[in-house]
Parts: structure tokens; C-alpha cells; sequence
């Protein structure tokens, strides 16, 4: 068995090209440039248009190769559910976009693994942070005071946290 290498890229969710930072990165290790861009454009294809983090686990003797596909950065899926390009320049002045609590629980669920955080209501805590600083409003507020009364938003909506 060979030395494991991984390397780690940012690609767009099926998207991924042979050129650089891809190409030199797999061909110096001798594999087949055009078959593993091809591999990671399959397991990225449901992040369609997204900025995804790619791990390729390389075993140099057998020159086999893993694919893991991480979750896209918060604020791109904020992005997605507004159907936005970005946020604002003038986050608390200019407001781009509102998001149901619904989407901010969802969005909060997938992130939950690679967030540092004890639980669902610290993650929802983290994704209406980062509505904050993209200009984004909840149920039409401002995140911080959902944030600051979310026990009480989440019974009025009716989300159960378990």
C-alpha cells in the first residue's frame, strides 16, 4: 500500500476543469487528470453553480483516488435560496433578500456537521449571523432579533428542534 495524500480544492459544483489548481496538483502525482475532474464533476453535480470544498484522497501506489464533497459556505446557500448573486455591500443599510426561519432551520441542518457548534439552535444562531453580515432579513426582521428571541420564534413557526 502507498502514502495517502489529500488534497484539497474549491471547485464549482460540476463545473470542475483539468486546468489549474486540478491539473498540475493530480497529474504530479501520475493520475489520470481527465477521469478524476470527470469523478468530482459527478459527485458535485447536486452543488450545480455552488463553490464546493473537495477533498481527493490519493493512494500514490495503486494511483487510486477517493472523492468527498463538503457542504457549500453558508452564505452561498443563502445566496441560492434568494436566487442572488451576493450580498450586500452595505450589510444594515441596504437588505438584499428575506429568508422564512423554514429555510434558515434547512440551511442550518446541512451546515451542521462542519459548523463548531453543541446543537441545532447554535447552528440556526451561526446562519442568521451570517444573514447579518450578507444584508438578510428573517420573517422581514433583522437575524439579531430573531436571534435574541429564537426560542419564542421557533414555537410561533412551529419548528420542533429534535
Amino acid at each position: 500500500m502507498g502514502k495517502k495524500i489529500t488534497l484539497t480544492f474549491l471547485v464549482k459544483g460540476g463545473e470542475a476543469t483539468p486546468g489549474p489548481p486540478l491539473g498540475p496538483a493530480l497529474g504530479q502525482l501520475g493520475l489520470p487528470v481527465g477521469r478524476v475532474v470527470a469523478d468530482i464533476n459527478k459527485a458535485t453535480s447536486s452543488w450545480k453553480g455552488l463553490v464546493v470544498p473537495v477533498k481527493v484522497i490519493v493512494d500514490t501506489a495503486e494511483r487510486k483516488w477517493e472523492i468527498e464533497v463538503g457542504v457549500p459556505y453558508t452564505s452561498a446557500l443563502i445566496l441560492k435560496e434568494l436566487k442572488k448573486e451576493k450580498g450586500s455591500g452595505q450589510a444594515g443599510k441596504e437588505v438584499i433578500g428575506d429568508l422564512s426561519l423554514e429555510k434558515v432551520v434547512e440551511i442550518a441542518k446541512m451546515k451542521m456537521d462542519s459548523m463548531y457548534v453543541k446543537d441545532l439552535r447554535g447552528a440556526i444562531k451561526s446562519v442568521l449571523g451570517t444573514m447579518v453580515s450578507m444584508g438578510v432579513t428573517c420573517e422581514g426582521k433583522d437575524p439579531r432579533e430573531i436571534i435574541r428571541n429564537l426560542d419564542e420564534w421557533l414555537k410561533k413557526k412551529n419548528i420542533k428542534l429534535e
